[in-house]
């Protein structure tokens, strides 16, 4: 089984304009083995297509430059590469992110671009399985549960790569925990 821990960032302004819809702009992901081992990274910027420039607030947020999605490829060259490179064609995989936000962009955005999402659907939303393993009230945000587990967030918070690699160490933790 591949356990592909991924992040995505997408376009966003500030008070999220209800006329505007966001885009995937970067997607940062590690595929883990059933040991808990990083077998490797992927991390590629994609260019949205419906509000090519990014807001101050998007730049701020993220990090991500608007240089950076100019010189991206747009979301089904991307988005092909990323399953390639996760192997969802030919092995078991499960995509695992903080959250159904993730999921349910890559779902947007294969029908933005008429593209099939079936390959979406093995996915779990760990922040849920968390807060259920830990016994929470409420949800926390990854830089909360990373805290409470007693680690320091490391990279840049809102970078898909960083968010992903900092969601594996979670994810690691609990590696016979998760249910699938």
């Amino acid at each position: 089984m591949n356990f592909i821990i991924f992040d995505l960032e997408a376009t966003c302004w500030q008070g999220s304009p209800p006329s505007l819809v966001q885009e995937i702009i970067e997607i940062g992901a590690l595929r883990i083995n059933n040991y808990g081992e990083v077998e490797s990274t992927f991390n590629r910027f994609i260019r949205p297509i419906l509000n090519p420039r990014l807001s101050a607030f998007c730049q701020e947020l993220t990090s991500i430059r608007q240089s950076d999605v100019e010189r991206a490829r747009t979301f089904p060259a991307v988005i092909e590469d990323f399953q390639d490179w996760a192997e969802v064609f030919d092995e078991d995989y499960l995509l695992c992110s903080w959250g159904n936000f993730d999921k349910r962009m890559l779902m947007q955005d294969c029908q933005l671009h008429q593209m099939e999402s079936d390959w979406v659907v093995p996915h779990i939303n760990l922040k849920q399985q968390y807060q259920e393993i830990k016994r929470l009230k409420q949800a926390k945000g990854l830089k909360s549960a990373l805290h409470a587990e007693g680690l320091e967030f490391i990279g840049i918070h809102h970078r898909g790569i960083d968010d992903a690699r900092n969601l594996a160490r979670i994810f690691t933790r609990y590696l016979d925990e998760w249910k699938y």
